[in-house]
């Protein structure tokens, strides 16, 4: 007891040195939150990524488009258990500086292959039924305080003018880490329109979505879809979802990257800034520890008073900046437009790093001032003037 009386006034004896380094462990710990939830928030749709699904695409890049008539050679294929489509159609709704996903896709398989999109049985009825008609995430529903049956227009920009579609369902994900922030209509709807507007754009859509039967024939599958299309006009590149979408991310890999080690830089300024406040405690307390070497304090009390005041700051402060991290966690999911990060929370992994690091840094910041208190010999604690 007498020993943890003599950490906290050991601690508070500089209030003014205590309290800022603690400010700084919290701010570096908020940083640390923050970097470690862009990494981890980027990286959701590798995670969301299923093992069952391929993606067949243009060889050259995503970008170009794939012919509709591709669908029933894939769907041949052995091993092969559903196939759907997908265009990207992009457009703009009230706001362009509000991203989300907005696809023409095909409403006859589009849940088959994606049961992570949860809907009621009467909401896929209506969608399939309505050309019209389009679902939306749960996550923009609520952006935009949108219901089923309202009117949702957007303006095309690949595909110009005015498209109208009524909102005949509303998903909601299977998963935490599904996106709930799509808006999926009628690629037919689409294709209509191009046939009478842009007939040389007719006929094509972005790429495929492959279920197959079993995720372990998932190279030789993509072998046989690609082998079929060789040497045509539209080469295919078939490959894992989880593969498609790490090629995606592959563009701004080196930024996310480097804020994933800059959060880990961060870790070592927070361990310099404590090392440095317990290094200066120990040097102004050279006397005082002779004297507690005098009345009889052993290597152990010593180790102790050093170690428990170190690791009481680096608590303090590690704590004080993982409680601050949530809601500074939250208003940036708050601000930041719902499809450019779908899932922008907290993850438990960086709440482990953050404290395992804050107790890990009072620990090492503490070995050298104990190294020297328990060293120096009594006489020489005694004639020290710091």
């Amino acid at each position: 007891m007498k020993v943890l009386k003599l950490i906290f006034k050991n601690a508070l004896r500089h209030k003014l040195r205590t309290a800022l380094t603690i400010f700084g462990i919290a701010i570096a710990v908020i940083a640390f939150g923050i970097l470690r939830t862009v990494y981890t928030a980027w990286n959701f749709g590798v995670d969301a990524a299923a093992a069952d699904r391929l993606i067949t695409r243009h060889s050259v890049s995503f970008i170009f488009p794939l012919p509709y008539a591709y669908r029933d050679k894939i769907a041949a294929v052995e091993g092969v258990k559903a196939v759907s489509f997908a265009n990207w159609f992009q457009g703009v709704y009230k706001d362009k500086n509000q991203f989300f996903t907005r696809l023409a896709v095909d409403a006859e398989t589009l849940f088959d292959v994606y049961p992570e999109f949860l809907l009621t049985k009467e909401e896929k009825e209506n969608f399939m039924r309505e050309k019209n008609s389009c679902v939306i995430g749960i996550s923009i529903a609520e952006q935009y305080n949108l219901k089923i049956g309202d009117m949702m227009t957007l303006e095309g920009d690949i595909y110009p003018g005015r498209w109208d579609f009524v909102i005949r369902g509303i998903y909601k994900p299977k998963h935490k880490y599904t996106d709930a922030t799509g808006m999926y209509f009628h690629w037919s709807t689409l294709d209509e329109r191009m046939r009478a507007e842009s007939p040389d754009r007719a006929g094509l859509i972005g790429w495929y979505a492959v279920q197959i039967e079993d995720p372990n024939k998932a190279a030789q599958v993509s072998a046989k879809i690609d082998a079929i299309f060789k040497n045509s006009s539209y080469e295919t590149k078939t490959e894992t979802e989880r593969a498609f979408t790490q090629g995606f991310l592959q563009s701004t890999s080196a930024i996310i990257t480097s804020m994933n080690v800059m959060s880990f830089v961060i870790v070592g300024i927070i361990m310099l800034v404590l090392g440095n406040t317990m290094i200066m405690s120990a040097r102004e307390r050279t006397r005082e520890y002779a004297v507690f070497k005098t009345l009889g304090f052993s290597a152990k009390h010593l180790f102790g008073l050093i170690l428990g005041e170190s690791m009481l700051i680096s608590f303090l402060g590690g704590g004080i900046g993982l409680l601050i991290t949530f809601p500074v966690i939250a208003g940036f999911e708050a601000v930041i437009p719902k499809g450019f990060f779908p899932v922008f929370q907290l993850e438990n992994i960086t709440i482990i790093l953050a404290v395992s690091s804050a107790l890990l840094i009072g620990i090492i910041a503490a070995i050298f001032p104990i190294i020297k208190a328990i060293n120096t010999k009594i006489v020489d604690g005694f004639r020290f003037v710091g």
